[in-house]
């Protein structure tokens, strides 16, 4: 039997329970691995709360895009990879059909990657699904480069500090958004090149004024809600706005033409990567060199136990956080 987080009904944190599962063997196509980090993400825990883009199709449910270990059992089908191999799992699955939190996990082999040599269970479970969203809307969709102005907000998030170092690493220019000037240090230490805090400055001013007058050639936002017209105003003509969540739960107006610079608004999903060999194998690559090089560093701000998952979820959802929450599975 396995330790498996579940939840049999939605709502607040304290709904997730530890539960004995027996996972059984995995299917021709997936590999069953040993869990020994997670990285927790906060599409979790709207999955959770009812707020996803996703409703769970049956209770009890499962969750979890993220998770390093070992292989253990691999299917018929399944090949590049054998039991003892270092691996990390991906988002590339719904979590309708797929979850990791637990001591254990059933996973597709398609959303596998083996864990560099550099890596850790724990550094490796804080590195995939950010530098992956980062780099698949910025490089592979967007083409940003070097000279590039880049908006980026809920900077102090994993993705956000992600995306500060991809623009950094091809001579971008990252102007990282937080709502006080309280993390200001912090996302300076972590490479921006300019700090806004939202609630303390008018953004497309303190835009106007870094850019002089052009506007900046991206925005990388997991907010929406009516905030993105202001930062479509920051934007210059013919720039690209990718947003990739919807944390504000309010309407997310269209930006109109009336008042705002012509501009490609584009919603993105990292399944959009990881779901295609090639482009993901490019991601991989981009990811692994930059690590290897020490331009991507994983900022990892605390871990907890798997024990824990329910003070974890607090703390995920508290904001206080600067990078990646990791729990790690004792075996």
């Amino acid at each position: 039997m396995s330790k498996v987080v579940r939840f049999h009904r939605q709502g607040p944190p304290e709904v997730l329970s530890i539960d004995e599962v027996d996972l059984g063997q995995p299917g021709v196509d997936e590999v069953r691995m040993r869990v020994d980090a997670l990285g927790l993400n906060r599409a979790e825990a709207t999955f959770r709360s009812g707020d996803y883009v996703e409703e769970p199709k049956a209770l009890p449910a499962q969750l979890g895009y993220e998770a390093a270990g070992v292989i253990e059992a691999v299917g018929s089908d399944v090949a590049g990879f054998v039991p003892g191999d270092h691996v990390s799992v991906i988002p590339a699955f719904s979590m309708n059909e797929y979850g990791v939190y637990g001591d254990a996990a059933i996973v597709p082999a398609r959303a596998l990657i083996k864990i560099p040599a550099e890596l850790d269970a724990v550094t490796s479970a804080a590195t995939w699904m950010p530098y992956l969203t980062a780099y698949g809307a910025l490089l592979d969709i967007g083409g940003m480069r070097s000279g590039d102005y880049v908006i980026i907000t809920a900077a102090s998030s994993s993705v956000g500090l992600a995306a500060i170092q991809t623009a950094n690493r091809v001579g971008a220019i990252p102007i990282a958004v937080t709502r006080s000037s309280s993390k200001r240090d912090v996302l300076l230490e972590h490479g921006a090149e300019h700090v806004i805090a939202s609630d303390e400055t008018d953004l497309v001013e303190a835009v106007h004024a870094i850019t002089q007058g052009r506007g900046a050639q991206f925005a990388f936002d997991p907010i929406g809600g009516p905030g993105l017209r202001t930062l479509a105003a920051a934007l210059s003509p013919g720039a690209t706005l990718f947003v990739y969540g919807y944390l504000s739960l309010e309407p997310t107006p269209y930006p109109g033409m009336e008042t705002l610079p012509p501009l490609n608004m584009r919603s993105y999903q990292l399944f959009e990567v990881t779901k295609n060999p090639e482009r993901l194998a490019r991601g991989t690559q981009f990811i692994t060199s930059g690590l290897k090089h020490g331009f991507l560093k994983p900022a990892i701000d605390r871990t907890f136990d798997l024990s824990e998952i329910v003070e974890a979820h607090h703390y995920l959802e508290s904001n206080a956080q600067v990078g990646k929450i990791v729990v790690t599975v004792e075996h």
